[in-house]
């Protein structure tokens, strides 16, 4: 079951950001980062951002979240993780499925580390392209995929 998550409340909140840490400590092992910026994310940056986030439930735990910033255009995936103890059920495709329906722009695009090859096989199964590659102030090489809406 796919939910809009009401990150305002400290107890979701709190819930979100041990989702989140759990599944970049494993995507910062797989870059190979020793700083990994979303690693540093603080429970008031989860409260106060003004992004929407989406949670799938397992057995009433969230187990994994999609993050997005849309303005009717364009939708930016923000970020999307899954529980490392939930990996490999489809679970993140079943997020970007819900994603692609209910964000109908003319643009949907994501960010993710170049080495990150689970992430970037999950888009491009959904028709993102990449389209620009860069090395952030971090020293992790980053890579922007786009799909185009029609």
């Amino acid at each position: 079951m796919i939910v809009q998550l009401d990150n305002s409340k400290h107890e979701m909140a709190y819930d979100m950001k041990k989702v989140f840490h759990d599944s970049y400590a494993v995507e910062a092992k797989l870059l190979k980062a020793e700083e990994f910026p979303p690693l540093k994310r603080t429970l008031e940056e989860y409260i106060t951002t003004d992004t929407v986030f989406f949670g799938y439930f397992s057995d009433e735990k969230i187990s994994a979240i999609v993050e997005i910033r849309s303005n009717g255009q364009i939708t930016h995936i923000q970020s999307l993780v899954v529980s490392p103890e939930f990996f490999r059920q489809g679970i993140a495709s079943d997020l970007m499925k819900f994603v692609l329906e209910n964000f109908q722009t003319e643009e949907v695009f994501v960010e993710t580390g170049v080495d990150n090859i689970p992430a970037i096989m999950l888009y491009e199964k959904f028709g993102f392209k990449q389209v620009k590659e860069w090395d952030t102030d971090c020293g992790i090489r980053k890579v922007k995929l786009v799909k185009l809406v029609k």
